[in-house]
């Protein structure tokens, strides 16, 4: 059974050698070789049984440590049929509970508190109420103002959420974070459908309390594993993406799992890291093209 090497540069840096095809075909006996996106991302299709470390030293060699992600996976199954993605610092480039603390003053505290849950330090839940309890007092209204001012959606993400969709893809956007955003960020984006915690308020300001269940890392996984069912596809042809230890469950048990600019513990862990791309990893990852994303945007 063939693999597929898999380089992937940031549409912004468009840093891949023009001659790395070439060259790695070559080094690796290639059975196949494909442009992708020109300078951006590309795919070498071969047989040879190679460790990973032993390939991306290769590649190291060769594209003298320029910013390009590495991924080496089976050529078969690669296109996926459902998605499912973390939204804070994944599909936006901020934790949204930390930009709701920004508005009391209170950021620096919560956001210790965040980053030492995401990597797994913490209990998330208990990290996630203490957090909320922060926040009583707040008014609802802010939270407007926290969307335009301070949340910013991720380069590439609209453009995977379009190919991804035009070619069949079930999209759900799965969030440890709150209902009040990825309400926004799912349409703005282009996801199906959303899950989030919900906030708890009171005469129009947060109560300091999150409602029940809490959508955890096993709530991330059972997303997982309804959506699978529902359209009647085995986990193997699902692909999810995130960046945090309560995204582990998830990224563990789909076809695809990619952490993305994760948490050291996450990114230890993980079948697929993407520490240099942005959004646009997840269609190279996939074996879709430039002239995918060109048809799917315009």
């Amino acid at each position: 059974m063939s693999k597929t090497l898999t380089l992937i540069s940031s549409i912004k840096d468009a840093c891949l050698p023009k001659a790395i095809e070439s060259d790695l075909g070559h080094s690796l006996s290639a059975i196949d070789t494909k442009t992708l996106y020109p300078n951006v991302a590309c795919e070498i299709e071969f047989e040879r049984e190679l460790e990973p470390d032993i390939v991306a030293i290769e590649v190291r060699k060769i594209t003298q440590n320029l910013p390009i992600d590495i991924v080496i996976q089976e050529t078969e199954n690669r296109r996926k049929n459902v998605f499912l993605a973390d939204m804070d610092s994944t599909i936006i480039g901020q934790e949204c509970i930390d930009e709701l603390a920004a508005e009391i003053g209170v950021k620096e505290q919560v956001s210790e508190i965040t980053e030492a849950a995401m990597n797994g330090e913490i209990d998330f839940e208990g990290a996630l109420k203490d957090r909320v309890a922060l926040l009583a007092g707040l008014e609802e209204s802010i939270v407007a103002e926290v969307l335009e001012n301070r949340i910013t959606i991720n380069q590439g993400a609209k453009e995977a959420l379009a190919v991804m969709r035009a070619n069949g893809t079930h999209t759900d956007l799965v969030s440890g974070g709150f209902t009040v955003f990825a309400k926004e960020i799912a349409e703005a984006v282009g996801f199906h459908e959303y899950h989030a915690n919900e906030l708890l308020s009171e005469a129009g300001c947060f109560s300091g309390k999150v409602a029940e269940p809490i959508l955890g890392q096993q709530a991330k996984l059972d997303q997982l594993n309804r959506i699978a069912s529902e359209k009647q596809i085995s986990l193997s042809d699902t692909i999810a993406i995130g960046d945090g230890a309560n995204d582990l469950p998830m990224l563990m048990n789909a076809g695809t799992g990619i952490a993305f600019h994760a948490k050291p513990s996450v990114a230890e862990q993980a079948k697929i890291i993407i520490n240099h791309s942005d959004l646009s990893a997840l269609l190279f990852v996939q074996g879709y093209t430039k002239a995918d994303i060109e048809a799917a945007m315009n």
